[in-house]
């Protein structure tokens, strides 16, 4: 896979993003698009890629670590009953193309394959929009439609034995720093207290930026969010929280998750504020 140059998101004139379509990386990353780096108005990097304790956490994107036994997060597979393993399980989601590509968005056309199979078509939108003087918001919706040709089901580690794992979906990887971000809710506070849960919007606060991730549809509110902040700082959507979730041949469904970024740290009413303006913008 030859990497290629990264396409630019712009906001308010500045650059806010860069998006690598074809990365060149180990198969055993799952090799997929992703954001990075992802900065406030100011320039400060919010999401980091490959870091030493993850090296398959890659910015900001979608990942799911089990469609149907294949591995599109990277990494080792969770096995019930024998922990993390070291699987030849990966998949690719591969940039076939953009529909639409401008300096504030773009929509794009990709295939999850694996296995020689591809198993899911996926049609990505991503648009930057502007909050205030010192946020913006990030939009990003996928839409997953199954045409491996047999029913398929979406699995985690939790749905696999390891409770509190629930993650794959939408995910985005933090800068980790001296201390760990703070973490809050709408009625809420603290890693425990929002992980595993379902909310309108969780925020991480760290040195000097903030990000409010909000659920944009009825369905994205549903999956209750994946939170850490003590290991390493990451928030991500649960598409397989409690139980797997099956997608018939044929079958499409789609996630819309929107992020603020912030220049700061927002208290409570200010991040509640600019979530619902960034879902409403």
């Amino acid at each position: 896979m030859n990497p290629e140059a990264p396409t630019v998101l712009r906001c308010a004139g500045r650059s806010v993003a860069r998006y690598t379509t074809r990365p060149g990386l180990a198969a055993d990353h799952s090799p997929r698009p992703y954001l990075h780096p992802v900065t406030t108005l100011s320039g400060r990097p919010v999401t980091e890629t490959v870091p030493e304790d993850h090296p398959h956490h890659l910015g900001a994107g979608v990942a799911v670590p089990d469609v149907a036994g294949h591995n599109f997060w990277g990494g080792r597979t969770f096995v019930r009953d024998l922990g993390p393993v070291e699987l030849d399980n990966h998949g690719v989601q591969r940039h076939d193309g953009f529909k639409l590509c401008d300096p504030d968005g773009f929509v794009e056309e990709l295939s999850w394959t694996a296995g020689g199979e591809r198993l899911l078509r996926e049609h990505r939108t991503v648009a930057a929009t502007a909050l205030t003087d010192t946020a913006w918001a990030l939009d990003l919706t996928f839409s997953l439609t199954n045409v491996s040709g047999r029913d398929l089901s979406i699995g985690s580690p939790a749905t696999n034995g390891r409770p509190g794992a629930a993650y794959g979906g939408f995910f985005w990887r933090a800068p980790k720093e001296a201390t760990a971000p703070l973490v809050f809710g709408a009625d809420a506070d603290g890693e425990e207290a929002v992980h595993g849960v379902r909310s309108d919007w969780v925020a991480l606060a760290g040195e000097g930026w903030t990000l409010v991730f909000a659920g944009a549809t009825p369905l994205t509110r549903e999956d209750p969010w994946f939170v850490r902040a003590a290991e390493y700082p990451g928030v991500g959507s649960s598409l397989a929280h409690g139980e797997r979730l099956t997608v018939a041949d044929g079958e499409t469904f789609v996630r819309r998750v929107v992020t603020v970024v912030a220049d700061g740290r927002l208290d409570r009413d200010g991040a509640a504020a600019l979530a619902r303006k960034a879902v409403t913008s």
